[in-house]
């Protein structure tokens, strides 16, 4: 069975005025298995987003079913969603989502206190979780401290040290320069390896490229998908722009 099965979800929004209907997704199938590395890719107004809201359970369907290890997540109660959240998702944000009142290591072990997880537990995840991440030198220091970079490492350890099911990942590298996305991609290639399945929202080829497969949304729906294979990420990234600029220009045909 499939970690998460999204199934003929659809999400349609009223205008304020006129009354009118938008259709942000229309009727978008697919399964992630554990352990895979999808990104999402489409142009902007493609409805990746609101897909990626819908299976944070922050936005929900006008129609269709989500399960996430077997569990509908269309159903959960509204009181239920905080802790579901918690300790079923991890999520990474392009603007990082760090308190700058609280120092690093109180930032990654916040999810774990707001599940009144002991002390104990706190410091047997954190210690092997911060030498992974090479955030054992910074993990004292505040966010406003430190480095996009290290603030997006930091922000890495806080969607892991749940144990997460899956970790959703929003434009990861939107706010990174070079080097640092360079050595974020590495990371989240290394964390995958271990087993951690990953789903994320991308704009950037060079992102995608580290993916093991790649769904593009265009226009509410799954038009197409690239798998990597034995690929060689800079093969992979060139197949991915070639595909975008088909996609975007509405000409030619997708080999």
């Amino acid at each position: 069975m499939s970690l998460l099965e999204v199934k003929r979800c659809k999400k349609t929004y009223t205008a304020r005025f006129g009354n009118q209907q938008v259709h942000a997704l229309k009727n978008i199938n697919f399964s992630v298995e554990e352990g895979e590395y999808v990104a999402i890719m489409g142009e902007s107004g493609s409805g990746k987003t609101t897909l990626l809201n819908i299976l944070a359970t922050l936005d929900k369907l006008s129609g269709g079913e989500i399960l996430l290890n077997g569990n509908d997540l269309t159903k959960l109660k509204e009181k239920d969603m905080a802790a579901f959240r918690r300790e079923n998702l991890g999520f990474v944000f392009q603007d990082f989502n760090l308190l700058d009142t609280f120092n690093n290591k109180d930032n990654i072990l916040l999810p774990l206190v707001l599940s009144k997880k002991s002390v104990k537990e706190m410091n047997e995840r954190i210690k092997p979780l911060t030498k992974k991440l090479a955030i054992e030198d910074i993990i004292n220091k505040y966010p406003y401290e430190c480095s996009g970079g290290q603030k997006q490492r930091i922000a890495v350890a806080r969607a892991l040290i749940t144990k997460p099911q899956i970790v959703l990942a929003d434009e990861p590298t939107g706010a990174l320069d070079s080097k640092s996305t360079d050595s974020l991609l590495e990371m989240f290639e290394e964390v995958n390896k271990d087993g951690q399945t990953i789903l994320m929202v991308t704009h950037s080829v060079k992102a995608a490229s580290h993916a093991k497969r790649v769904m593009f949304i265009k226009d509410g729906e799954i038009f197409y998908q690239l798998y990597r294979g034995s690929l060689t990420t800079e093969k992979f990234y060139q197949k991915i722009s070639d595909t975008l600029t088909i996609l975007t220009s509405g000409g030619g045909e997708i080999e």
